[in-house]
């Protein structure tokens, strides 16, 4: 049975591309493309393609988010192709649960390669994003967050602010914008989004949803 693969990226034009390079596959098939990180989610609960060829770059959800609802449904491995490669981006995809990473100065051979190993369950990193994941497994150690820092993380994962945190933690909103500032140094992050899901790629924070009963 050829792969099945559900395309996702907001420009029509790279959709007609990457469907002709995939039609030119005896044993790969294109079963549905969109344009829209809601509208993968929905494609692929219908189709149940094999693959789903993700941008991160979408309109209505983004790429990442679209990648984690479909890994968490259990519908198709997700194998992201993107124009972007810096560190963030590979994080907040690796730990949505996308099987691999390509960018998309990559070869004809590379993608179709890529797709099938996909589908088989391997994971695909394009060459500079496996440098970039060697690069940092060989940087120092980081210093650990304490307790009180990961509560605090905890709650920004929550969406709540740092008034809300003072009055959770019953501690004063300065003393919170002081371990977000520890934090985000620990973390080598700017903001709280990535500090978030840096959090949860290295364990620090449960990965949303996971706690959750499948039934």
């Amino acid at each position: 049975m050829p792969v099945r693969v559900l395309l996702v990226d907001d420009h029509p034009v790279v959709r007609d591309g990457l469907r002709a390079i995939l039609a030119a596959e005896p044993d790969l098939c294109v079963v549905g493309d969109c344009g829209s990180g809601a509208e993968a989610v929905r494609q692929a609960a219908t189709l149940r393609p094999d693959v789903v060829l993700m941008d991160l770059r979408l309109p209505e959800m983004d790429g990442v988010e679209a990648t984690r609802q479909i890994v968490a449904a259990g519908t198709a491995a997700v194998l992201v192709l993107t124009t972007y490669d810096n560190d963030a981006d590979i994080v907040r995809a690796l730990a949505a649960g996308a099987t691999g990473y390509l960018v998309k100065d990559c070869s004809r051979t590379e993608l179709t390669r890529g797709v099938r190993d996909a589908a088989r369950g391997e994971t695909v990193l394009a060459p500079p994003v496996a440098a970039r994941l060697v690069a940092q497994a060989r940087r120092p150690a980081r210093p650990e967050l304490t307790r009180r820092e990961v509560e605090v993380l905890g709650c920004v994962a929550e969406g709540l602010s740092n008034p809300d945190i003072g009055r959770r933690l019953f501690i004063g909103e300065a003393t919170v914008k002081s371990h977000l500032t520890r934090i985000f140094e620990k973390l080598e992050v700017a903001d709280r989004t990535a500090a978030v899901t840096v959090a949860i790629a290295r364990g620090v924070l449960p990965t949303p949803g996971a706690d959750r009963g499948t039934g």
